[in-house]
């Protein structure tokens, strides 16, 4: 089944245009990324999914619900962890859980959220003596403790260490496994890479790619590179003919082969028929960062460009 469905979706804010003709589906089960430059429409999109935003045209269904025509229903199975939160700083774990949970009819056990996001042993702890990564899962408890289907998360491991980061991902692991549907925003090109089943690349307000992260990779990764040195000397010419080889560059005895195809086994072969062996042979690996590149021609984190002007 769809759990989210989004058509058509446009939002402006005076004369700048924030998303433009979006659309994409979410299905029941998987963890949805959505990687995009700063700026680029990621957050507008997924508030306007959440009913925080009302776009000014297009359609949005969350488990065959409008988010602001059944805006009461919708939040009982949707939970939203946003980008940045706030609580007094003198409120406790439990008691945050214990008031949040009242607000829904048919709440989680928020006990049982503690325990499986880590925070039971801060269960009397006040908000402003959490960690980074604690005041992080209590959020995530949080947008779970309605029992929802689907859980947004938008930037949910901003600020955090290396080792509370990946501690959050297993953690996000683990509350897929319970049958939620997640919805991730995050500028993380590892992140995005490791949780989502599939990843929608919003960049100018516009879906400028839609895979899976694989096949992300594999879009951008036409252009591939060998890198080596060679047991004895090599006449240039003999890769610089091949077919498959754009380009060939030594730099200090190293050889650097570009090309496209069957790249690798075209150069080896080449190799082997000269009698040459290749040392220390790599193969560059593409990943999210590189199709992220491809796709928006900025790297991860950097802003959108130039705002559009509504016509």
């Amino acid at each position: 089944m769809t759990a989210i469905e989004v058509r058509n979706l446009h939002k402006r804010y005076g004369q700048r245009v924030a998303v433009d003709d979006i659309s994409f589906t979410v299905e029941e089960g998987e963890i949805f990324g959505v990687i995009g430059p700063n700026g680029s429409g990621k957050t507008t999109t997924v508030e306007s999914i959440a009913g925080l935003r009302t776009p000014d045209s297009g359609s949005i269904s969350v488990l065959g619900l409008d988010p602001h025509k059944d805006r009461a229903e919708v939040r009982e199975v949707l939970g939203v962890q946003l980008q940045e939160s706030s609580f007094p700083d003198a409120i406790k774990v439990a008691e945050a859980l214990d008031l949040y949970s009242s607000f829904y009819r048919n709440p989680a056990d928020w006990r049982e959220l503690m325990e499986l996001l880590g925070l039971t042993e801060q269960r009397t702890t006040q908000y402003k003596a959490l960690s980074g990564g604690q005041k992080q899962r209590l959020s995530i408890a949080l947008a779970l403790v309605g029992n929802p289907r689907i859980a947004i998360l938008d930037e949910l491991t901003t600020g955090l260490d290396p080792q509370a980061r990946r501690d959050t991902w297993s953690l996000i692991e683990r509350v897929r496994d319970t049958g939620v549907t997640i919805l991730l925003v995050t500028h993380f090109m590892d992140e995005a890479e490791r949780l989502s089943d599939r990843i929608a690349v919003i960049d100018s307000g516009r879906v400028a790619a839609l895979d899976t992260p694989a096949g992300l990779i594999a879009q951008a990764s036409a252009v591939q590179q060998v890198r080596f040195r060679v047991s004895r000397p090599l006449d240039k010419n003999v890769l610089t003919e091949l077919p498959e080889v754009t380009d060939v560059e030594i730099t200090d005895g190293r050889w650097s082969v570009t090309g496209r195809g069957q790249l690798l086994s075209s150069v080896t072969g080449a190799l082997a028929r000269a009698q040459v062996v290749a040392e220390d042979l790599r193969v560059d690996q593409r990943n999210l960062d590189d199709a992220f590149i491809a796709f928006t021609g900025r790297a991860p984190g950097s802003p959108a460009p130039a705002e559009r002007k509504a016509h």
